[in-house]
């Protein structure tokens, strides 16, 4: 009787459930199984192989600590999502990471997450690791990424090859508190593309340590022009607010960086390399009462190289904005055919700017944007990630 009891005491201790483990799927009817059976702390690892474009939740969602978690079984041999109109959509997610994917060749979007049209209740907790998507639209506006209504997210160590010629690689529509890091954003389809683009109220938007070869017409467009509608929150006064931009690469592009509606955003520690228009612009695309004119930029401690032939006006400045609110110091600036043509015309005076001295890359041609032991330009430019 003794033993019996001890028995039924055990039994009484142990865990009334056990966690189970990873799901695995190796076709399009597991997978979408396996998604309609997700709960917090699901593990989905998804075979190698080629499955169809198209899949699709609604309100995935996992706790604090025991997110959903959508990922390749081998990260070395990733499932490949070809076609559909969007590679992936996740509409109302919660604390729900995909990794070591790749999405090509979808018609609209690559990857689309967004709050399933509550603009007051946004998606939240999504992070996008290691995530490759390529060759979509090609034409019009289509994205890579599309982020509308997505708070506290991270986008990290990404690449984004080849999206829609009107579109972004990454497109954010009122977004907040994220992060966009160790990207890479290559080829885009026209000028009239982004590499990334934060609108539509997005704020307090991070993103770093990411390159940018020639990845549109605006390789990162701080704010832009949004449809009332789709503002989140409703009637923020501006398309963007304190967004960052730090520690990047950009090669190429008509503009690397455009300031356009914002209500202060920062471009710092950044190499910008051979431009083919401006170095920045400074635009206002969304207008009325209810909004501000563009202002307070900040443009620091940044290694700009470009030609003579190629930029003859540093910053472009459209009607309706406020260049004087805008800072420049302690940029490093290298005319490349001209070094004695360096230091050119800027909205405001720079305080403490660095003209005419190369930076001394070590191969430029080649790609690689590091220093040279002896270079004057120690201190500019991308700090270590």
């Amino acid at each position: 009787m003794k033993t019996i009891a001890l028995f039924a005491l055990a039994l009484l201790v142990i865990p009334a459930t056990v966690a189970a483990g990873p799901v695995r799927v190796k076709d399009d009817a597991g997978l979408r199984r396996a998604l309609a059976a997700a709960k917090p702390g699901s593990v989905i690892l998804i075979a190698p192989g080629t499955y169809s474009g198209g899949v699709s939740a609604k309100g995935l969602t996992g706790k604090k600590n025991r997110p959903i978690v959508i990922a390749g079984a081998d990260p070395k041999k990733p499932p490949v999502f070809s076609g559909g109109n969007v590679g992936i959509h996740l509409s109302a997610a919660a604390w729900v990471e995909l990794r070591d994917l790749v999405v090509e060749k979808a018609k609209h979007n690559g990857l689309n997450l967004d709050d399933g049209g509550t603009a007051d209740d946004p998606a939240h907790h999504v992070t996008l690791r290691r995530i490759t998507v390529r060759d979509v639209g090609p034409r019009g506006n289509r994205d890579g990424i599309k982020l509308s209504g997505l708070d506290d997210f991270l986008v990290a160590d990404c690449v984004l090859e080849r999206w829609g010629s009107g579109g972004s690689g990454v497109d954010m529509v009122g977004c907040h508190d994220g992060e966009i890091v160790g990207c890479t954003f290559r080829n885009a389809g026209g000028p009239s593309g982004n590499g990334v683009q934060a609108k539509g109220g997005s704020r307090d938007v991070k993103v770093r340590h990411c390159r940018f070869e020639r990845a549109g017409g605006r390789a990162v467009n701080i704010g832009g022009g949004t449809g009332l509608p789709y503002f989140r929150p409703r009637k923020p006064g501006y398309e963007a607010k304190d967004i960052t931009v730090e520690d990047c690469v950009f090669v190429g592009s008509m503009a690397p960086v455009a300031f356009v509606g914002v209500d202060g955003g920062i471009v710092r520690h950044n190499v910008i390399y051979r431009p083919e228009k401006w170095v920045a612009r400074i635009l206002q695309e969304t207008t009325g009462e209810d909004f501000i004119a563009c202002r307070n930029g900040r443009f620091e401690r940044n290694i700009v190289v470009f030609r003579s032939d190629e930029v003859r006006t540093a910053v472009n400045v459209g009607p309706g904005t406020k260049p004087k609110t805008f800072t420049f110091a302690e940029n490093l600036w290298f005319c490349v055919d001209r070094p004695g043509a360096s230091r050119m015309s800027l909205p405001v005076p720079e305080k403490r700017g660095v003209y005419g001295k190369d930076p001394r890359f070590l191969a430029p041609e080649k790609g690689d944007f590091r220093l040279e032991a002896k270079s004057p330009a120690k201190g500019y430019g991308p700090r270590p990630r």
